[in-house]
């Protein structure tokens, strides 16, 4: 039997299949092991290439955050704050807030995780494939107020106002510098 794959594998990176490409090899000889039929062989390589896919949108979704750290709610102590309504903060985990346009405001006392978890219901909605964007307020007015000297602000604002979730940390910390500021 002659070994297709050093064909196969310029094709397939002519054709931008790079989640066949990796795997092609190891799903051959997993097809030749356990005498699969073309269709489940070329299913597993479709499953390979949506999951590449699946798995790159989720790393540029997450990157485009802009989150600081890798703040989880598997990283969050629920049992350091046992006035915490943990049936709430699962509630705002599945995002349906988002759909619902629901706004949200975590509010409460210096160092009791308010970011930690704003971020982490963030990564849950990442993972759920909504686009976030995080921001302090200090951060966001600096890049409102860089957009507006480069006259790229209507455009910024529209990508703000696009958005499925829109964080804001620190609001409110630092007073407003300006009348552009509110």
């Amino acid at each position: 039997m002659i070994n297709p794959i050093p064909e196969l594998t310029p094709l397939l990176k002519q054709l931008r299949l790079s989640g066949m490409t990796d795997s092609l090899a190891m799903r051959n000889r997993e097809a030749i092991e356990h005498q699969l039929s073309y269709p489940d062989f070329l299913a597993l390589l479709v499953q390979d290439e949506v999951a590449r896919r699946d798995q790159k949108k989720y790393a540029t979704r997450l990157r485009r955050a802009g989150f600081r750290g890798n703040k989880t709610l598997e990283s969050f102590d629920l049992n350091a704050n046992p006035n915490l309504n943990r049936a709430y903060i699962n509630e705002l985990a599945d995002c349906r807030f988002i759909d619902e346009y629901v706004a949200v405001l975590i509010a409460g006392p210096c160092g009791t995780g308010k970011s930690h978890l704003a971020q982490a219901i963030g990564h849950c909605a990442v993972q759920q494939g909504i686009d976030v964007l995080f921001f302090t307020q200090a951060k966001l007015l600096a890049n409102l107020h860089a957009a507006r000297a480069t006259n790229t602000y209507e455009k910024r604002f529209q990508t703000l106002a696009k958005v499925d979730l829109l964080i804001i940390d620190d609001f409110g910390l630092k007073p407003l510098k300006s009348p552009q500021d509110e």
